[in-house]
């Protein structure tokens, strides 16, 4: 069997797969609020920092993975997990003092490891993705590299205030002192494949191009960024590695407490989001994940570290190879309960309203769907943008407003990914609004491609048990087939006389979009 980890922001996650089977055997989750109530972080972060930070507590991970392997053990005969893979939420970084080797080395079952770690920590909590306290640092990296474009060039995305560089930067600025005391940066992932390994490993190509450092082109850590970041940075980070890189066997702290065999591989861990691409079975360029959720997200593989020119989308390394996109929307499901709400509609209701207009209302009825400020593109707003008949605008037929407010999300996001240069063959639709046939079916028409609706819980974890198995030498396709297929009966197929209805309606929208922006 092999085993995926996800370490998230709430909770410590296990997947364990059989290939032959093609069986699930265990998924196991233990929650970081619920379970460790002492670290004061109910959703997994500690609440109310100052200037935009957000930080959460590495022995509270640490403490997890101690409970979620004593768990899983009583539940399963953990002898039979060959390899192991994992993921960690993107950009939260871990700061490790010189005796960290050492002690990861020299664990002793008899204790357990947040007591035998944490006291290598330089920094006593990370920065997570949540952190927002970088602005002027994200700045000067700018400055320091030359412009916003050529940060994006070298590392597929503009230096980012989540980002680890500008953490990093952060650190060194306001604690000198605790910088030049760390000897080793971990990601969240790198950091607990460290621990099972028993010495530090490398960050992978997929979570390192979230840190502003790691250039796409050569994956490798960039010399322009890193002078622009911190003094003495590379003695810091190992050299990146694909995820999918033998790193040796399981340290004996886990095999003799948690019945693991003696021979168990270790493989690199990698970013949730990465991770993801892998559990909802898009590694191959033209399969395109949209993740409907309070924020929409759409991701897909890329073979080429091609770049977004305009700096809203973020390119990380894939699991299997080559590269993905990431692009996030910040008016997701917030924006279709706001309009929701406005129009007094349950979700049948929504749904109907979705389909009872033709599409052909597409070309005259547009609305910028911004209920409040946007990343991609970037905009500052109070409300939506329309345009059309009176009858649209009035609001005296919700169900247009309902239809263009759809439209609007999905034509925007095709507008903002043909960068990639990736025709969309297949998309994988998955979130609470996925399961709206009105919704699947206004995605399936927008791309014209057909849409697959997936039902993949923990998918990270999932799609991180996969690359265990792909690094044991198990073919990605085959894997993927097994374990990542849509649900029954869920596949919509587009309807190809709206192939030039929505083809008028992206220019229409784009010519919209650059009159009000």
């Amino acid at each position: 069997m092999f085993l995926g980890l996800d370490s998230s922001t709430q909770s410590l996650t296990a997947v364990l797969i059989d290939p032959v089977s093609g069986t699930i055997p265990c998924q196991l989750s233990v929650n970081f609020g619920t379970e460790f109530p002492a670290y004061h972080s109910p959703s997994g972060f500690i609440p109310n920092g100052v200037e935009g930070e957000v930080h959460a507590h590495p022995a509270m991970w640490l403490e997890a993975l101690d409970l979620l392997l004593a768990r899983l053990s009583g539940m399963t005969d953990l002898s039979k997990v060959k390899w192991i893979a994992g993921s960690g939420q993107q950009h939260g970084s871990v700061y490790l003092d010189a005796t960290f080797e050492t002690r990861l080395a020299s664990l002793s079952i008899s204790e357990d490891l947040a007591a035998q770690l944490t006291p290598a920590l330089t920094r006593s909590t990370s920065p997570i993705w949540m952190d927002t306290s970088t602005g002027p640092e994200c700045l000067e990296i700018t400055t320091a590299v030359g412009s916003a474009s050529e940060v994006c060039r070298l590392s597929g995305s503009n230096a980012i205030e989540r980002f680890t560089g500008p953490q990093i930067r952060r650190f060194y600025k306001t604690q000198p002192d605790r910088y030049t005391e760390t000897s080793r940066i971990h990601l969240v992932s790198s950091f607990i494949a460290s621990v099972l390994a028993g010495k530090s490993v490398p960050i992978d190509f997929g979570d390192g191009a979230g840190m502003n450092l790691l250039n796409l082109a050569e994956l490798t850590w960039d010399p322009a960024l890193m002078a622009a970041t911190a003094p003495d940075l590379a003695s810091k980070l190992l050299p990146p590695a694909a995820a999918t890189t033998y790193q040796g066997g399981i340290s004996p702290y886990f095999s003799e407490k948690y019945g693991f065999a003696a021979d168990c591989s270790i493989a690199l861990f990698t970013g949730d989001n990465p991770a993801s691409l892998v559990g909802m079975g898009a590694t191959a360029p033209g399969n395109v994940v949209i993740s409907l959720g309070t924020s929409d997200t759409f991701f897909a593989a890329m073979s080429g570290p091609r770049t977004d020119p305009n700096g809203f989308g973020h390119v990380f390394g894939n699991p299997a190879g080559g590269f993905m996109s990431l692009i996030c929307f910040r008016n997701g499901s917030l924006a279709r309960e706001a309009l929701r709400n406005a129009l007094g509609l349950d979700w049948s209701d929504f749904d109907l309203a979705a389909l009872a207009t033709s599409a052909s209302a597409a070309g005259e009825n547009l609305m910028l769907p911004f209920y409040g400020s946007e990343i991609t593109p970037r905009h500052d707003c109070t409300g939506p943008i329309l345009q059309g008949s009176a009858a649209f605008e009035s609001g005296e037929q919700p169900e247009l407003q309902v239809r263009a407010l759809l439209e609007g999300q999905f034509l925007n996001m095709r507008l903002h990914s043909r960068w990639m240069g990736v025709k969309t063959e297949r998309l994988r639709l998955t979130g609470g609004a996925s399961k709206n046939d009105g919704i699947a079916q206004l995605v399936a028409n927008i791309f014209q491609a057909p849409v697959e609706r997936l039902d993949v819980s923990n998918s990270a974890a999932l799609g991180a048990a996969i690359i265990a198995a792909a690094a044991s030498g198990l073919e990605w396709t085959a894997l993927q087939d097994r374990f990542c297929q849509a649900a029954a009966g869920s596949v919509i197929l587009p309807d190809p006389a709206l192939a030039s209805v929505y083809a008028d309606a992206l220019d229409r929208f784009e010519t919209l979009l650059r009159a009000k922006l």
